[in-house]
């Protein structure tokens, strides 16, 4: 005869047991980060890979780079990463590709990049604790900021064509460097991505 509290544990162990063959399973593996998966035809990690990789070979390879050392004795031209507009209807993590190209101008040793306008805040926020909690032989120099030379901004666009089950996205990438104290265009990168899409119609 069972007791009171094995009695309870009995009755535990069939709910959980119930529950667990109501609801769906949910298996996860892990894929290489290479890899391509479209699942809903929509933007994603493999878009904004090709993306970066065709802006970072454009960018890094044009004549900009060397005509700007060439005018100012060898000195390496600075550049800040500003807005980026998603004007498609889909939601676009726009700040994936641009971190690949900022790790990569950085990276080629031919570009400096400086912080972004919210980065550079909480950097100056940091900077005037420091003046005031930190020892006189450590703390950051205020007013010693780099100014960037060229500032990279663009935006993504899209356009849909859809019938029935099927539709063709064709996604456009515009970026571009201006020089901020002339306003002249330095560079125009642009990537293009079709996506034809089979819709499957529910029942």
């Amino acid at each position: 005869m069972m007791t009171l509290a094995q009695a309870r544990g009995h009755v535990a162990g069939l709910l959980i047991l119930a529950a667990a063959g109501c609801g769906g399973s949910t298996q996860v593996s892990r894929i290489d980060p290479g890899e391509t998966v479209d699942l809903s035809g929509y933007w994603n990690d493999t878009d904004s890979r090709l993306v970066a990789e065709e802006m970072i070979s454009d960018a890094l390879g044009s004549p900009w780079i060397r005509q700007y050392m060439q005018r100012n004795g060898g000195e390496l031209p600075t550049v800040i990463f500003g807005g980026v507009r998603n004007q498609t209807t889909e939601h676009i993590a726009v700040s994936t590709f641009l971190r690949d190209m900022e790790r990569a101008f950085v990276r080629s040793g031919d570009v400096q990049v400086v912080a972004d306008r919210d980065e550079r805040n909480q950097i100056r926020d940091e900077r005037t604790d420091q003046q005031m909690n930190a020892s006189a032989d450590t703390r950051a120099r205020m007013r010693n900021e780099l100014g960037a030379d060229y500032i990279l901004m663009g935006e993504i666009t899209s356009i849909e064509d859809v019938e029935g089950g099927l539709e063709v996205v064709l996604y456009q990438v515009d970026l571009s460097l201006t020089d901020l104290e002339s306003n002249l265009r330095t560079w125009v990168g642009q990537k293009k991505l079709k996506k034809f899409i089979q819709r499957r119609r529910r029942r």
